[in-house]
């Protein structure tokens, strides 16, 4: 039985596993934790790297390790109910709520808008999203090679541009690190602030949901313990994750040594489109519209693809995949018209309330040997969480949102209760608790049965 990936087929798996996650949010929100961190961006981006980096790797592994045949499977170990519930909401948060519109924003933005001269105006963004999703939806239909040859040329395209731009202004920056005033919460708490800032990858979900598809590649390389699945995995996604690790620190200090560059921006896309027409001229502006435009309509067509193929799967057994492509790509075209910063807010509080959730099932896959995998277990810790998470989204809902509900209360509370609950890890105390609630529960069962 083969136990071990050759370098080139660990390689292939690393290449794949980074193609995977790479998207939109993988752009924008380091470059603009850079520019907010300023001084503070090495702590700020360590703290990212956990939740951005470290994350994602864990939650593919924990798939392998607790030998889940996909997010469904895992999550239903919580119960059957509750399994559906967070499949449902994480793919329709990594789908067309959040992470599918988010592609073609970030690629008007970056593309689009400072070639036309468009000042993000909703008449501009409509035209450009229609032909967006357009493409999206003719490619989820019938997408024949379209994904593999966006994925070998275009992607690889983008990286190289993105690395000569990265060079240049490394080499070359506007402003020193250390003059860049913090900003914000990243003055106190950058550390905190960036591992949060994290979430909006949306990796970590990502990585549940997509998990499997390298979980089913290792396997269909002759790999089939599941110990060896496991550790091939892991060296796998290390490698994958070192690369993006470079990449996120690269773009994190270009962010904060570019911001002589620009007065005040509301987002990482409005920063790199500055930077590469800084550098680059029209020339630049132009080869980066068109490779990040191509990179995340890739995306945005695996994303619409196994939406519905999972939906498709859960609810109509398999005899609807056109329709749910349909409706995904609709949908994403309407909450991309609300604009990239909109959809930025509207997401953290979803983000804030799933991240945990998320977090919490990742640990329990990976070490849920320790405790047979029991339901009790992961019943309990799940229900300590979510009760914490559902405080950490409110404190995360705008103001308005807050003062109209009459929240205000609730978060004073949870704050004077929840330790960390300031810095957006109210969860953490909750969730040890739970597992402690669910280890004695489990003792008590088993010394039970051992009487009868």
């Amino acid at each position: 039985m083969k136990e071990h990936l050759s370098m080139k087929e660990t390689l292939y798996i690393s290449v794949m596993l980074f193609g995977l996650f790479f998207g939109a949010g993988n752009l924008i929100f380091p470059v603009y934790l850079g520019h907010m961190a300023g001084g503070n961006v090495w702590r700020a981006a360590a703290g990212f790297l956990i939740t951005g980096v470290g994350l994602p790797l864990l939650g593919v592994a924990a798939l392998g390790v607790s030998r889940s045949g996909g997010l469904l499977e895992l999550s239903s170990r919580v119960g059957e109910k509750y399994g559906y519930f967070f499949t449902c909401a994480l793919y329709m948060t990594i789908g067309p709520l959040f992470a599918i519109p988010r592609c073609a924003t970030v690629s008007f933005t970056v593309g689009a808008a400072p070639l036309l001269g468009a000042d993000g105006g909703a008449l501009p963004l409509a035209a450009f999203s229609l032909c967006f999703f357009a493409a999206v939806l003719a490619f989820s239909l019938n997408p024949g090679k379209i994904l593999t040859w966006v994925g070998k040329v275009l992607t690889p395209v983008f990286l190289i541009f993105l690395g000569v731009m990265m060079a240049a202004a490394l080499a070359s920056p506007s402003c020193e690190i250390g003059s860049v005033a913090p900003q914000q919460a990243y003055a106190s708490g950058a550390f905190a602030k960036g591992f949060i800032e994290g979430y909006n990858t949306m990796d970590a979900l990502a990585s549940l949901a997509f998990g499997i598809v390298v979980i089913n590649v290792i396997r269909g390389l002759g790999v089939e313990s599941p110990r060896a699945v496991a550790a091939n995995t892991v060296k796998a996604g290390v490698l994958s994750c070192l690369i993006m690790a470079a990449i996120y620190l690269a773009i994190s200090i270009v962010g904060a040594q570019s911001s002589g560059l620009y007065e005040s921006c509301s987002n990482g896309g409005e920063i790199l489109a500055i930077v590469a027409r800084s550098y680059f001229g029209e020339t630049g502006a132009l080869i980066l519209a068109g490779t990040v435009t191509f990179a995340c309509l890739k995306t945005a067509v695996g994303l619409v693809t196994s939406c519905s193929e999972s939906f498709s799967a859960m609810f109509t057994h398999g005899r609807a995949y056109r329709r749910w492509s349909v409706f995904f790509t609709l949908l994403s075209f309407l909450i991309a018209n609300l604009g990239l910063d909109a959809i930025i807010a509207y997401a953290v509080p979803v983000l804030m309330f799933l991240y945990p959730l998320a977090i919490t099932l990742i640990l329990l896959g990976l070490f849920g040997n320790f405790f047979a995998h029991d339901r009790a277990v992961y019943g309990s810790v799940t229900a300590f969480t979510l009760a914490a998470a559902i405080f950490d989204l409110i404190k995360a809902l705008p103001q308005e949102a807050v003062s109209a509900l009459s929240l205000g209360g609730a978060v004073e509370a949870a704050g004077s209760v929840l330790p960390l609950y300031d810095a957006g890890m109210g969860w953490i105390c909750p969730a040890l608790a739970g597992l402690a609630v669910g280890l004695a529960i489990r003792r008590t069962r088993r010394a039970g049965e051992s009487r009868a």
